[in-house]
């Protein structure tokens, strides 16, 4: 059985991103076209936050090496990471947010 959180109320406008750590996992949360995506937030290449990355489109790029990851699936699309990421359900109601604490 899979449990969901409310992480608070639903400010994420298209097109942004948010951080949160949830049970000591830290998850980047993207607002892509008015979709919400839950990813691990760690680039699995060198630990880096990706929340400090820039999206592009329906993908994260790291910060610090450059590696892309597709948001809506976790794959690691650019070198030099190729280990996907770990992807979270999330879905909101009634305004909140809520994520998985569970890949």
């Amino acid at each position: 059985m899979v449990n969901f959180q409310d992480i608070g109320p639903n400010n994420l406008k298209p097109g942004s991103m948010q951080r949160i750590e949830l049970n000591g996992l830290y998850i980047l949360i993207a607002n892509i076209k008015g979709a919400l995506y839950a990813v691990q937030d760690t680039c699995t290449h060198e630990d880096a936050s990706l929340y400090q990355g820039v999206l592009e489109g329906n993908c994260v790029r790291c910060p610090l090496h450059g590696s892309r990851f597709c948001l809506t699936n976790g794959q690691a699309i650019d070198d030099p990471a190729e280990i996907d990421l770990a992807v979270y359900s999330v879905f909101t109601r009634d305004g909140r947010i809520f994520v998985s604490t569970s890949a």
